[in-house]
Order: structure tokens, then C-alpha cells, then sequence
């Protein structure tokens, strides 16, 4: 009885080692499966919830639209990738133009201050350029420099 008893219990396959096999496979899968969704399910924000759940499938059709769907998000997202990175260019190239073109107009000024200073005065407060730029100040509330007046120097004999 003992014996009919422990072949009975289980069904008729009881002993079917690769049957046993099967099931704990089955069941480790589900109980690692249930595991990486509650952790993924804890971790998500609403954003990436989606993809927690693409995973689980009740038919291929669910499945493959599911799919289809993350492909379309991934296409959006490389357009917009490449749209930002065309904007990005452009910006830089116009950042770059403004440089050399800064460049230009000091190099210009430079030109200028020294072809001129040789025709300022002595006397003159102006024909020092390096006290003029220590004494000047920016404005901030103006967006402009604040430079001394010019005054000439007059040195009385005794």
C-alpha cells in the first residue's frame, strides 16, 4: 500500500526524473522572472515603466506590438538625437564665426591704437595706453568700459 501510495502521489509520471527537471526549471525561471519585475517595478518611474511590462506577453501579436512600438520610440529618439546634434553644429559654426570676426575687429583696434598713439601728445594722459587700461573700469548695468578723461599735463617752469 506504502508503494502504490508514494508511484500514486504526483500523478502517473511521479518517477519521470525529466519531468522533475522540467518543473524546478520552470519554477526557478518564474521565481527569477517575478523577482526582476517587483526590483524593475520598485526602481521605475513612469517613464521607463513601459519597459518593464514589454516584457510579459499574453500572444506574439501583443508582443510584436509591443515591440514595434519601442522601435518607433527609438526611431524618434535617434531623429531627435540627430535634429539636436544639426543644432548644435550650426550653433557652432556661428559661435565660431563671431569669434574670427571678433578677432578681426581687435586685431583692427590694436592696429589702430598703435598707429595712433605715436600722434598723441606727451603731455597727455592718453599716450600712456597700459595706465589707461589699468585705470578703466566695466559697467555692468551699461555693458560698456568707463575710461578717464583725457587731460594734458602741463609742467610750469619755475
Amino acid at each position: 500500500l506504502w508503494m502504490l501510495e508514494r508511484q500514486v502521489v504526483g500523478g502517473e509520471q511521479a518517477k519521470n526524473k525529466d519531468l522533475k527537471e522540467k518543473r524546478k526549471r520552470r519554477k526557478k525561471y518564474a521565481d527569477e522572472r517575478r523577482l526582476q519585475l517587483v526590483a524593475a517595478l520598485q526602481q521605475s518611474n513612469e517613464d521607463s515603466s513601459d519597459w518593464v511590462l514589454l516584457n510579459v506577453y499574453d500572444s506574439i501579436q501583443e508582443e510584436v506590438r509591443a515591440k514595434s512600438k519601442l522601435l518607433e520610440k527609438l526611431r524618434a529618439a535617434e531623429t531627435e538625437i540627430k535634429d539636436l546634434q544639426s543644432e548644435f553644429e550650426l550653433e557652432k559654426i556661428d559661435y565660431l564665426g563671431t569669434i574670427r570676426r571678433l578677432e578681426r575687429d581687435l586685431l583692427l583696434f590694436q592696429q589702430l591704437l598703435d598707429q595712433v598713439q605715436s600722434l598723441v601728445r606727451r603731455d597727455c594722459n592718453y599716450s600712456n595706453l597700459e595706465k589707461i587700461k589699468r585705470e578703466s573700469i566695466w559697467d555692468e548695468e551699461t555693458g560698456c568700459w568707463k575710461i578717464p578723461e583725457p587731460v594734458i599735463q602741463k609742467t610750469h617752469l619755475p
